[in-house]
């Protein structure tokens, strides 16, 4: 008799011993059901390095006008192109797209390539941001020249310290492949 009980307390501990595995195994396989449900929902998100993303900037390793925004934007500029086409610029072989960041003016100049803007740049005074030798043709403001890839910039603002953050955040170089 006093078997039984002892009995019966260890077929209990061995059941449960057997059962409790196959249900962890259970929740296991949900949880890794679950995971591998997620990383399938995110891989194809990684898969489309190269092609446009969300939000149809494209991943060339060249600027284009939405990577320069996003940068921005992420830089914690308020971003606002200016409606209509900005004056085309001395020096500059294509037509600038104009952006107010807060109280100060930016001017981007997206060339096809390196090798367009180097052909212009040689040709630029990068201090006034204008041919060698003409006079600074921006209005108030000292020019800041950046130059990034395929991208130059002339951002005009009396803080420094924007100034500064701006060319940090498009010297980092344009969104890559």
């Amino acid at each position: 008799m006093r078997k039984l009980p002892v009995l019966i307390v260890l077929a209990s501990a061995a059941l449960a011993a057997c059962t409790r595995p196959s249900s962890e195994s259970a929740g296991s396989a949900s949880s890794t059901a679950t995971m591998t449900s997620g990383v399938r929902l995110s891989a194809p998100e990684a898969a489309t390095v190269g092609a446009p993303t969300a939000v149809g900037c494209p991943r060339t390793g060249q600027w284009a006008l939405c990577s320069v925004e996003k940068r921005l934007e992420q830089s914690g500029f308020v971003v606002r192109r200016l409606n209509g086409e900005a004056p085309s610029r001395a020096g500059f072989s294509v037509a600038p797209t104009a952006y107010m960041l807060g109280r100060s003016r930016l001017e981007v100049f997206i060339y096809p390539n390196e090798s367009a803007l180097a052909a212009d740049v040689a040709k630029i005074d990068t201090v006034s941001a204008a041919p060698r030798g003409a006079p600074n043709p921006w209005p108030f403001f000292a020019p800041t020249f950046v130059r990034s890839g395929n991208l130059a910039a002339v951002f005009l603002t009396e803080n420094a310290t924007q100034a500064e953050r701006l060319t940090l955040a498009l010297t980092a170089g344009a969104p890559q492949r």
